[in-house]
């Protein structure tokens, strides 16, 4: 592993990069124990605290793991669809905030990526999954909840519907949707919708999936992002109406 340094790139990121790519492409492997700080220094030419930094970043990204004691080191690590969900849904909140992602930017991705998820999910929803959206329902239908303690549900609901799908990709790759795009939605319709209206479309949802029917699971979710589009277009007309 070798760099190029860059005066514009800090020295720790472009060897975190090297170190990266080499585990990306297999050449360094599963569990295989990495160089000491004190070779990986002087294999790249740089301080032992530059080495240090570069292992912490690849530590954050959950590609190395640290052990103690006499056959300690950095080792490879496995990561797991499961370790890499956080960050998926990290990263989909700055893009979203940083960039101000339209509403409606976020609504149609969000709910074309979900009705993708659909057909799968009405056949391999498991019993448990299908038990936890039932049990959300029933807890968003409770008068006490809360607006955040309702958003929370809302996204534990839908994210069983995508992890029915049975594939750790798809829920992978959507985690950022419904976890990063829900709670932004929420934020801005909660004031002006009607919980009963979404807990009867839930419903639809889970009778749907429970009788294996991706049509009517999709005509569900349809009606579900009009519904959210009107209230976020009525939120904005409120807005806009002189105090």
């Amino acid at each position: 592993m070798k760099i190029k340094p860059q005066k514009s790139v800090d020295l720790s990121a472009q060897i975190a990069q090297a170190i990266r790519d080499a585990i990306i492409s297999g050449k360094l492997i599963v569990d295989e124990r990495l160089p000491s700080e004190a070779e990986l220094s002087d294999q790249f030419q740089v301080s032992r605290p530059t080495v240090r930094e570069a292992l912490k970043r690849l530590a954050a990204q959950s590609l190395i793991r640290t052990q103690r004691g006499a056959s300690g080191g950095a080792f490879v690590n496995r990561i797991s669809f499961e370790d890499a969900y956080s960050q998926q849904v990290t990263t989909s909140t700055l893009l979203l905030s940083m960039n101000a992602v339209s509403f409606d930017t976020a609504c149609e991705a969000r709910f074309a990526l979900e009705r993708a998820c659909a057909p799968l999910s009405a056949q391999r929803r498991s019993a448990d999954q299908l038990a936890t959206m039932r049990a959300e329902i029933f807890r968003q239908a409770q008068p006490d909840l809360t607006d955040e303690a309702f958003c929370a549900s809302d996204v534990s609901f839908h994210r069983s519907l995508v992890d029915g799908a049975g594939n750790p990709v798809l829920s992978y790759q959507l985690a950022g949707a419904v976890e990063a795009m829900q709670p932004l939605m929420n934020m801005i319709t909660f004031s002006a919708r009607s919980r009963e209206e979404i807990i009867a479309l839930h419903s639809q949802i889970a009778d749907a999936l429970e009788a294996h029917d991706a049509h009517k699971v999709d005509v569900a979710l349809v009606e579900l992002e009009k519904y959210t589009r009107k209230l976020a277009q009525d939120v904005a007309q409120q807005h806009r109406k002189p105090a």
